[in-house]
């Protein structure tokens, strides 16, 4: 599963983060939804404690390790402090209901860490470790509670994890460069005859577009590689699952429609493409 796994009001504006998770999706089993919804506050507040304000670095960083603390304390039974009580009230008990893996969580805290101080990445295979922490951990917290387990559906998971991570990338290049982040890996710039002062530019040159172009037909491979979990998460929770992979794939056709040029347009999904998505989901 994914970050996101719904047609969620605010995934008509893409894939992202941690926006489309299934909360109050009528697709979503109803004994679920207290769980889902209590890691994805979890992730949410994490993610604005790294990302919002204008708090410097240090004071992000401190503030994630007091989280992380929070996260132990409340995974231990012990009572966490009172500065995110509304947080962990709701986490805790879920912990102890599903006995949630906590190691995924603090691997959510670890990449929002990550956030802070790294705005490049070197290679593709230091973005997919950063995927590993960012994205994958959600799909496998969404398997547990669904009872899958096994090895090839993890697997598939993370697939799909890090391709609904790596379409975001792409989708929102023009909005993550200005900011500073570029997760382009630097690698592949120069094989393209790209380089940072294009990018920073926010160039649509040919060769910036065969350097987007290439990179989400990766993305497209892994989230295709991944689709078969589709088939083995049961009632609901396969239905979103397959609306989830179809918007992934559906925002990778807009990025290939606009002549893969994310630099000055960021795509979107309309109601046109839910339908789309909901025609494409049947067919799996």
């Amino acid at each position: 599963m994914n970050p996101g796994p719904s047609p969620h009001p605010s995934s008509l504006q893409g894939v992202s983060h941690y926006e489309n998770f299934p909360v109050a999706s009528l697709l979503c089993p109803p004994h679920l939804r207290p769980a889902i919804a209590a890691i994805y506050w979890f992730a949410r507040t994490a993610d604005d404690i790294a990302d919002e304000g204008d708090a410097l670095p240090q004071a992000r960083l401190d503030d994630l390790a007091a989280y992380r603390a929070d996260l132990m304390a409340t995974a231990a039974g012990r009572a966490p402090s009172p500065r995110w009580a509304d947080v962990f009230g709701r986490l805790g008990p879920v912990i102890r209901q599903f006995a949630l893996p906590v190691n995924l969580l603090a691997d959510l805290l670890s990449a929002f860490e990550q956030d802070v101080v790294k705005q490049r990445y070197a290679s593709q295979a230091e973005l997919l470790d950063y995927c590993r922490r960012s994205a994958n951990p959600v799909g496998r917290l969404l398997l547990h509670l669904y009872g899958v387990k096994d090895a090839p559906s993890l697997i598939e998971s993370d697939c799909i994890c890090s391709a609904l991570q790596l379409i975001n990338f792409w989708q929102d290049l023009g909005v993550d460069i200005p900011r500073g982040r570029i997760y382009l890996p630097a690698d592949a710039w120069a094989p393209h005859g790209v380089d940072e002062a294009q990018l920073l530019g926010l160039q649509s040159n040919q060769n910036t577009i065969n350097l987007i172009a290439t990179h989400v037909s990766q993305a497209s491979a892994m989230m295709l590689k991944g689709s078969q979990l589709v088939k083995k998460v049961p009632g609901r929770g396969g239905w979103e699952l397959r609306l989830v992979v179809q918007g992934g794939l559906r925002i990778l056709d807009k990025i290939a429609a606009q002549g893969f040029d994310t630099l000055q347009r960021r795509p979107k999904l309309g109601a046109w493409d839910v339908a789309v998505m909901g025609w494409r989901a049947l067919w799996m």
